[in-house]
């Protein structure tokens, strides 16, 4: 071994003449110590401990003068002991090769090229070592090292591509016979690993990293000159300016798909600083926080004097967003007011009210071991605080934190629908009424993972505060946007960095008012850029290594400042801390698998660790300030200080081992936490899934878009069975198919329900669904996709494919003797039949399902065909009835509708009667009454994002204001619906909403443009048979034509004819009654009014009901007209 080419490598040259001269050769390395390097002269404490740790690692890889040179060492210079298993890292690794070694060993003896390999060996050895590196690996005349493995610094990569530096010229320092020098070459890589894992058996037993970094930085080693570093472009990304870099350019290597941008480093950089080198100059410009405090501070006067304020906080993650309200609290703490806390979590973003509950369950005060009875007293009492009616609100809000309340309470009589709505009403309800007691300062932190029903309680809340003594706080990162910015009491206040003044004071109260050295506070206000979290946590991490010395009212460095000693990310800085908290680290690592919050229960069930090692590891945690911890072991729960420490302990965790720590935490919950099982199955599923255990997996995400269903948050339905098919294809094909069948018709029941019931992924979801239950045999799914297909083809005028759906449907139901779908069969063959003209055979199917409907054994058959059947029956009924000429029957059904609707408080089959009714009125010529309808869908449909309910209704109320006069905003309204409704993929009651524009253009005078309105809805009755409202048409054409510049009687009468012939024929006798009467009015006009009577008396005389309609006065008045003149002349007899 060379000993003086060793220490060169080492930075250390200046020891050479002393090691010889004390005949220190490659044995006796081996046994020095301390005291002996001093008695060598090596006084400086960082080169003896730069020595020792060389030594160190020479000692672990045996590589003595009599060892071959393919030895290797299994420990990092300076680290004790491995990490006991295989686990996630960002390595940057370096690959330093021996220039023209086959070249080179041609010409020297072998035992002189083995002293060559062995000084080369020693020489790459010693600059790895002075920048804290571990050689993975010597094969010959190559040498594998790693930068952040087993123990991680802040700043790999520089230290990398220094120590490739330094090796570079150590190889080159040393000298061969006849003046020859060695070269060597040098590629580095960073990126994502698996390190640690043991592979091999016996002697060949070794660790080894899996990737594609240690492959890249072999393959661009071959890019690299002699005596030269080439470095990828991650690694170029991680040392900013602090090297001049050359571009390389593209490079195609071997065995990467796609090619390299590689850099050669050059030399040292020329910024002035650190700080500029890895920032740029780009950087935002640092500013306090006094600002922003004095801007909360004013909102918050203003909140308590009446003037309800919301403020909007956003920033990157840890610029200080849940420091600043801390700080905010502080301030308040000796005012009188009243704090209310919620937290969103990135596990529970499908999870309704999930912050709520939280804050109820902290503010109640439950304990973990509380019985169900004295949880309910504690709610009874927080409660008690904001009202004065407790017993109307806390059975809502017991059921919302899952409590029995059977024994106090009668139980919840209402639709999930309604009961959500009372809950978000009795939670904002709460904040008031605890204002009037005091000013409330309600926090509700990190909404960007807030579910989508909490997304709803901040619409309530932010809408109902403006005039309360209420400040809303909403925190957010900058990739949520916020709803809720054009209310004039909302303010938007995005948080900036740090000033290096404002970084210091963190420093100085963290370290208890103790000063540090100027140089370590000086790198940890470069390095942590201004974040507060950086701040915070690299400037614990300092306190807590041997690199200071406490001197009482300050600190001191132990030692000289090691180059690049401080962290420069967060993610770095946390696993060094954790590197160094040895038991706490796997504590920490189980903690972040099971989620940001954990019950100490559950963790151990999940950790399956030694009561003693667990408590020990939490107390490390604790202390360290990672983790805060909330009541008393065995009883405490703890929570993650920042999502982001969660999130770096987890990730250190490779594949098998989250999914070890999932799958368990899974089967803890579903063992020892039944009512979390039942409450919140998403969670359950989040872990199977995790843990990769698919079966599982699936049932709870079904369970959770069901229980979702029921509860209408149907956006939360649709991410928990969307979650649900993404596992399916693992499950074997039997289980597969019939997991898969559950999870797309519920996910078409959830489609319809919010995109429409045209709704191509509905349509997807239902033919995949339909092609299941073909392959499986299933039958009580099929009644459901059924349905769905039904309505999917119906919905979109494909009203033949629709009819096949409905006479299979009512034959296999009728088959099948299976009452439940009989109902619905009866309910989509009417309204089929009834869209396409045939009013008798609709009546009957209608009038059938209205029978068989049983209010307490079917009402539960909306939540899995989108509307309740009767509901449905009644309305598409009242139509019936309507164009049979039973006008009064027909409101009667329409109202019953409405009712019905109300009473089962179903989100959508209140929003389809509504539907139906605002149409109904429309059909009736009710004005006013189909405005009042179109309005109240409106509203919905805006309030819960139904666009196929909003553009009906939109049509409606435009047809409305056409009729109250207001020509302009109506017609502008129809236009805009009908392509809102074609959006949804809608196409059916297209030629009704035509002929309503072209009726209101005739209005306006565009009788020409109504006319080929006219001619194009004829066209789409024609194309998909839809003849309901085809009488109509032909009656609003004959209508128009008498309107043109130059009127065409003829054409008008012929039209008019075969409007009344088309409604005989379908037995629509209003339709009829009311073509007739357009047609007496133009005989009259002709002077032919023996023929008008002739022709409108019959079909008058066959009305029993309804006279006060406005067809009836219409005809009636006609009729009085035509008997006060006494004319009687005659005419062409009406011919059909």
């Amino acid at each position: 071994m060379d000993i003086a080419a060793w220490l060169r490598g080492l930075g250390l040259g200046q020891y050479e003449e002393a090691f010889r001269a004390n005949d220190v050769d490659a044995e006796v390395l081996m046994e020095l110590t301390a005291e002996d390097l001093v008695g060598l002269g090596v006084v400086s404490i960082g080169h003896r401990r730069k020595l020792l740790a060389a030594i160190a690692a020479l000692r672990a890889g045996s590589m003595s003068a009599t060892t071959p040179v393919t030895a290797a060492p299994t420990v990092t210079s300076g680290s004790a002991a491995l990490a006991p298993e295989a686990e996630r890292r960002q390595l940057t690794v370096m690959f330093v090769d021996l220039v023209d070694s086959t070249a080179l060993a041609a010409r020297l003896d072998p035992e002189e090229m083995a002293q060559v390999l062995r000084s080369y060996q020693s020489a790459v050895a010693g600059a790895i070592a002075r920048f804290e590196g571990h050689v993975a690996k010597y094969m010959g005349d190559g040498v594998l090292a790693y930068f952040g493995y087993p123990r991680a610094h802040e700043d790999e990569a520089e230290r990398a591509v220094r120590a490739g530096l330094a090796a570079v010229a150590a190889v080159h320092s040393l000298g061969l016979a006849h003046g020859e020098t060695l070269a060597a070459r040098v590629g580095i890589a960073t990126g994502p690993v698996v390190v640690g894992e043991l592979i091999g058996e016996g002697a060949a037993r070794e660790e080894t990293v899996v990737g594609d970094t240690p492959n890249l930085a072999a393959r661009l080693q071959t890019l690299a000159a002699p005596g030269t570093a080439v470095i990828s472009a991650r690694t170029r990304e991680l040392i900013g300016g602090l090297f001049e870099l050359a571009e390389l350019g593209p490079q195609i290597l071997k065995g990467f798909p796609v090619p390299v941008r590689p850099w050669r480093v050059v030399g040292e950089g020329t910024a002035e600083s650190r700080f500029e080198a890895l920032h740029g100059a780009g950087l935002t410009p640092l500013v306090g926080r006094d600002h922003e405090i004095g801007l909360l501070l004013e909102h918050w006067e203003r909140a308590k004097d009446g003037e309800g304020q919301v403020v909007l906080l956003t920033g990157e993650p840890g610029i200080g967003k849940s420091r600043l309200l801390r700080a905010l609290r502080g301030r308040l703490e000796n005012e009188p007011h009243t704090a209310l806390s919620h937290y969103c979590s990135p596990h529970h973003q499908t999870s309704p009210l999930y912050p709520v509950i939280g804050h109820l369950e902290r503010a109640a005060g439950f304990a973990a071991d509380d019985p169900a009875a004295t949880r309910l007293d504690k709610l009874e009492a927080l409660l008690a605080l904001s009202t004065e009616h407790v017993a109307a609100v806390a059975p809502l809000l017991a059921a919302l934190l899952s409590l029995e309340t059977d024994a106090c309470y009668p139980p919840l009589d209402m639709s999930p629908h309604r009961q959500k709505e009372r809950t978000l009403e009795a939670l904002v309800d709460q904040v008031l009424g605890l204002a009037t007691r005091r000013p409330v300062l309600a926090l509700f932190e990190d909404v960007h993972w807030a579910d989508p029903t909490s997304l709803e309680l901040l619409d309530l809340l932010v809408d109902r505060v403006q005039d309360a003594p209420v400040l809303v706080l909403i925190t957010f990162r900058p990739e949520f946007e916020p709803p809720w910015t054009h209310y004039a009491h909302v303010t938007a206040l995005t948080l900036s960095r740090l000033s290096r003044r404002q970084g210091a004071a963190m420093v100085a109260r963290l370290s208890g008012g103790k000063a540090l050295p100027p140089a370590v506070l000086d790198q940890i206000v470069a390095k942590t850029d201004g974040v507060p979290l950086f701040v915070e946590e690299l400037t614990r991490t300092v306190l807590e290594t041997n690199l200071l010395r406490d001197e009482g009212d300050h600190y001191a460095l132990a030692g000289p400042l090691p180059p690049m000693a401080i962290p420069t990310t967060l993610q770095e800085s946390l696993l060094a801390r954790l590197d160094r908290l040895a038991p706490a680290r796997e504590v920490a690592q189980v903690a972040a698998a099971i989620g940001r919050e954990f019950s100490h229960e559950l963790l151990a069930r999940t950790a399956q660790l030694p009561e003693s090692d667990l408590q020990a590891g939490l107390d490390d945690l604790v202390g360290s300030g990672l983790v805060f911890r909330r009541g008393t072991p065995p009883q405490a729960t703890y929570s993650f200080k920042h999502a982001l420490v969660q999130d770096a302990a987890y990730a250190t965790l490779v594949r098998v081992k989250r999914q070890r720590l999932h799958a368990r935490t899974a089967a803890a919950i579903e063992q020892h936490f039944p009512e979390t099982m039942q409450a919140q199955p998403e969670l359950v599923a989040h872990h199977y899934t995790e843990g990769g255990l698919i079966e599982p997996a699936t049932e709870y995400w079904l369970k959770a878009g069901q229980r979702a269903i029921a509860r209408s948050a149907m956006a939360e339905a649709l991410a928990q069975l969307r979650n649900g098919l993404n596992l399916v294809a693992g499950l074997p094909e039997a289980d597969r198919r019939r997991r898969e069948l559950d999870l797309q018709v519920a996910l078409g029941v959830a489609l319809m329900a919010t995109q429409g019931w045209a709704s191509p992924e509905a349509g997807r979801a239902n033919a995949r669904a339909r092609e299941l239950c073909e392959q499986i045999g299933a039958t009580a799914q099929l009644w459901p996709v059924l349905y769905g297909q039904w309505v999917f083809h119906g919905v979109r005028a494909e009203h033949n494919a629709a009819r096949e759906v409905a006479d299979e449907f009512l034959r296999r139901a009728q088959d099948h003797q299976e009452t439940s779908a009989t109902i619905v069969a009866h309910r989509v063959s009417g309204t089929g039949a009834l869209w396409r003209g045939e009013i008798a055979a609709a009546r009957l199917h209608l009038e059938r399902t209205l029978a068989l409907y049983d209010p307490e054994r079917h009402r539960s058959l909306a939540f899995f065909y989108v509307q309740d059947p009767r509901v449905a029956a009644l309305s598409a009924l009242s139509w019936t009835l309507l164009a049979l000429g039973y006008p009064e029957q027909a409101l009667a059904r329409s109202r019953e509708a409405l009712d019905a609707a109300n009473d089962l408080n179903h989100l959508n089959t209140l929003a389809y009667a509504l539907l139906f009714a605002c149409l109904f009125e429309q059909y009736r010529r009710a004005g006013p009454e189909a405005r009042d309808r179109a309005e109240a869908l409106i509203e919905l449909s805006t309030e819960q994002g139904f666009p196929h309910f909003l553009a009906p209704a939109t049509v409606i109320r435009g047809w409305a204001l056409t009729e109250s006069g207001e020509l302009e905003t109506g017609l502008a309204q129809l236009r805009q619906g009908l392509p809102a409704w074609r959006a949804t993929g809608a196409n059916v009651y297209e030629p009704h909403f035509l002929g309503l524009q072209a009726e209101a253009l005739g209005r306006s005078g565009a009788v020409e443009e109504g006319l080929g309105l006219i001619a194009k809805a004829l066209d789409r009755v024609e194309e998909t048979r839809e003849r309901w409202f085809e009488a109509e048409l032909h009656r609003m054409m004959g209508e128009l034509m008498l309107r043109l510049p130059r009127p065409d009687p003829i054409a008008a009468e012929a039209r008019l004819c075969h409007a009344a012939a088309t409604a005989r024929r379908q037995g629509a006798k209003l339709w009829e009654l009311r073509a007739a009467t357009s047609l007496a009015r133009l005989w009259i006009e002709q002077r032919r009014r023996s023929e008008a009577h002739d022709l409108l008396s019959p079909l008058y005389g066959q009305f029993t009901e309804g006279f006060e309609t406005v067809d009836l006065q219409a005809a009636r008045a006609i009729l009085r007209d035509i008997t006060a003149s006494s004319e009687a002349k005659t005419g062409p007899k009406y011919r059909q």
